[in-house]
């Protein structure tokens, strides 16, 4: 080596040799991080964790082996009970008859591989992409995963659970692979059809067919099939018997999923399809034993534990929940009372049904009745009516969020009012002495414009001005209106939701009428909540719930104070003008059985007379009552009540409802109590009401529409037609009985209640 060599060497050997920091500092640089994650590295790693993957699934394949089947039909039944441990009802075994596949048609079978899995004739029984996907969701905390196989379905129906958990989901995969190599796809899919859960408490296509269609599954046409395949999806909100409008929406558009596939794969001729209409389900049969209201309790009991099985994370959806609960092994204690139970159940017998001929007035078919009891110290649903006769009407009266709340509404927008500190246009403070104008369609205004909204009075019947006292007693439509504006319609709504009704609710100037869908058990909890001086009400139907491998753990039916005590109990004294001065002081002040008892209530009839109501309550008891006119043959539309039960016109708030409420609580109460109030405001402090058996005089004294029935609409007032012209949709668009996602226009307002309107024939009771 030359010495210029030599000198090069050096030089590079000082580089070499340059002080530490110098060469950290280029370490920790880009060039340094280059190094430690190369490409080579990168892809080393990620085949490194592959075969860690691709070799721990092969050990997990060669320890997990296909198990025996869970036999649903093997499940216990269920046990329910009175509040005091008697015997409520007892369940029968899983109502499931499994059948050989070939007894179903080729095309019904079809039906539900066009449902859930198309490429099901071809695949190796697992999707991969949706398992990884419903990992993460449980890993997550997303819930239940979607996209599994009808093979992946089959091994968590009949081999497995239906927990949501990583080591569940996994042995669902390895499962299934082993289950379609060891079975053929006929034997797979009538595993899955005889296994699944279709609602109405049944398992399996055979107890579906009956449950829904009254034929046997063999029977079954490609429509029929199309729709029990597309009801797995949701069983209880697709079932067409008790779904919301947004709920068959859904299961047609579901349905139309199915057949439209059918005809992409080939299955069904598309001029076969077209002319194909939806096959609606017979009304649900019940089971015997559960007659009369034991089913309506049954069923309540059954939602109430579904809901909190899901909020424990027992299910990931109510849909889950209930068919775990359908498969039996528990002991249900629910909190009704018996004896309050009997004496609701006959006081609408000697109030309303009775009464009813239908023979003699075609009406009288179509009346149903619905009424919830809530001990307000406790939040316990003491007693509840929800309808005729479980194996006769379904449909669970006492529940159902589909008729308006009506009149009952107006007690929420003062509540709001009075917890904001909310002032009129003139900036005076809302209270029960506040003055208002009660003209009937006066125009509604906000900062001095009108906002499209001027709703008329019951009867089209002008007040003047008027105490917000005086507007309660006479449910005076306009005065609402105004005073919701006043506070503004997001809070009103926000405190609705507060006090228990239905979220979500639309903030419309309409909402003032009452115009959103409620229930008797959301209105018993409103009430209770004012009642229980403004800390919150559920009602609760379920005391307690047991299950061999499950504890579950009910929720407090008492929540925190959502509005303020001097608020709620400024309400409750308004409400007692109502009783005392107002629309119910017929039914229920004059009632002989009342006695001393102070009493609040409230009455509401929605417009066309299509429902009627009075919540009322007493210090220790809550109870809200609703009348509905519903058609007594399918599809059960909502239609008027007029004339119903013999009455000359209107079935009014302060009528049935009324006069139902009264025998019952008067009976039921116990001792005579009175309201402890912390206010200094309202008809219990400043009672404006002299005891009477004649009307007061500044009732409406103009002729009475019970004198001359209608003539071609039975709607009096439309407010469609007296209002003025407007821009929100909300004043025109057609009502719905979907109350979970928009509210009904205002077309469903208050027919409120006037005292010329008999609650009975003969009996000479007004409202």
């Amino acid at each position: 080596m030359g010495r210029a060599e030599e000198r090069r060497a050096r030089q590079r050997g000082g580089r070499r040799a340059a002080p530490s920091h110098g060469r950290s500092s280029r370490a920790a640089g880009p060039r340094g991080i280059r190094r430690l994650f190369t490409w080579k590295k990168i892809l080393g790693t990620f085949l490194g964790l592959c075969l860690l993957g691709i070799g721990g699934f092969i050990l997990l394949y060669l320890l997990i082996d296909v198990p025996k089947g869970n036999a649903l039909a093997q499940e216990q039944s269920n046990v329910y009970q009175y509040a005091d441990g008697t015997p409520l009802a007892r369940t029968g075994e899983v109502n499931r008859e499994v059948v050989d596949l070939a007894q179903v048609p080729k095309e019904v079978q079809r039906t539900f591989v066009a449902a859930e899995n198309k490429s099901f004739y071809g695949d190796s029984g697992v999707d991969l992409k949706g398992t990884a996907r419903g990992v993460l969701n449980t890993l997550s905390g997303k819930g239940k995963q979607g996209g599994s196989t009808i093979t992946q379905q089959y091994v968590k129906n009949y081999y497995l659970t239906q927990e949501q958990t990583v080591t569940r989901k996994l042995k669902e995969l390895v499962i299934s692979l082993k289950v379609d190599r060891q079975m053929s796809k006929d034997d797979i899919l009538a595993g899955y059809i005889n296994t699944s859960y279709y609602g109405r408490g049944t398992y399996g296509i055979q107890a579906a067919a009956q449950a829904y269609y009254r034929v046997d599954a063999e029977d079954l046409s490609v429509e029929q099939g199309a729709y029990l395949a597309a009801l797995l999806q949701a069983p209880s909100q697709y079932d067409w018997a008790t779904a919301s409008d947004g709920g068959k929406r859904l299961v047609k558009q579901r349905w139309n999923y199915v057949l439209d596939n059918m005809v992409e794969e080939g299955w069904l001729g598309a001029a076969e399809r077209a002319d194909m209409e939806f096959p609606v389900p017979e009304d649900p049969a019940g089971a015997p034993g559960l007659e009369g209201q034991t089913g309506y309790l049954v069923n309540a009991a059954n939602q109430e534990l579904a809901r909190q099985l899901v909020d424990q994370g027992a299910a990931t959806d109510t849909e889950e929940a209930l068919a775990r609960i359908d498969r039996g092994g528990w002991t249900i204690t629910v909190n009704i009372d018996k004896k309050k139970q009997s004496q609701l159940v006959k006081a609408v017998k000697d109030q309303l049904t009775g009464k009813l001929d239908p023979d003699e007035r075609k009406v009288d078919a179509d009346v149903q009745a619905g009424a919830v009891s809530v001990d307000p110290k406790s939040g316990k649903v003491v007693a509840m009516y929800g309808g005729v006769d479980y194996l006769k009407h379904y449909r669970n009266n006492a529940t159902r969020l589909d008729y308006q709340a009506a009149s009952t509404f107006k007690p929420v927008i003062l509540a709001a009012a009075l917890e904001d500190g909310a002032e009129t246009q003139d900036g005076d403070p809302i209270s029960a002495d506040t003055i208002y104008d009660g003209d009937s369609e006066r125009p509604a205004v906000d900062n001095g414009q009108r906002v499209g909204f001027a709703p008329p009075n019951e009867d089209d019947v002008d007040y003047g001005d008027v105490t917000a006292q005086t507007a309660m007693n006479k449910s005076i439509n306009s005065v609402f209106a105004q005073m919701g504006i006043d506070v503004g319609m997001d809070r009103v709504m926000e405190v609705a939701e507060e006090l228990g009704m239905s979220a979500d609710l639309e903030a419309v100037p309409a909402q003032t009428l009452g115009s959103m869908g409620a229930s008797p058990m959301q209105m018993a909890g409103v009430y209770a909540t004012f009642d229980n001086h403004g800390k919150k009400v559920t009602p609760a139907v379920v005391g307690s719930a047991e299950h061999k491998d499950l504890t579950v753990e009910m929720p407090d039916p008492i929540g925190e104070q959502v509005i303020s005590r001097e608020a709620a109990d400024t309400v409750t004294s308004v409400l007692t003008g109502v009783v005392d001065d107002g629309t119910a002081r017929v039914s229920v002040r004059d009632n002989p059985a009342r006695g001393e008892q102070q009493v609040a209530g409230k009455t509401g009839t929605s417009d066309e007379n299509k429902s009627a109501w009075f919540t009322g309550y007493t210090p220790n008891l809550v109870t809200s009552v609703g009348v509905f006119g519903e058609d007594d043959k399918p599809p059960h539309k909502q239609v008027p009540l007029y004339k119903a039960g013999g009455v000359d016109y209107r079935v009014n708030g302060g009528g049935f409802p009324a006069l139902i409420w009264a025998q019952y609580t008067f009976g039921a109460m116990g001792k005579v109590t009175e309201f402890d109030l912390d206010t200094d405001q309202g008809a219990a402090v400043e009672p404006d009401w002299t005891p009477t058996s004649e009307a007061p005089s500044e009732e409406p004294t103009s002729e009475s529409p019970t004198t001359e029935p209608p003539t071609t609409e039975p709607a009096t007032e439309d407010p469609t037609t007296s209002a003025p012209p407007t821009d929100d949709p909300t004043t025109s668009a057609p009502p719905t009985d979907d109350p979970t996602t928009t509210a009904p226009p205002p077309t469903e307002t208050d027919e409120e209640e006037t005292p010329e309107n008999p609650a009975a024939p003969g009996n000479g009771n007004n409202e």
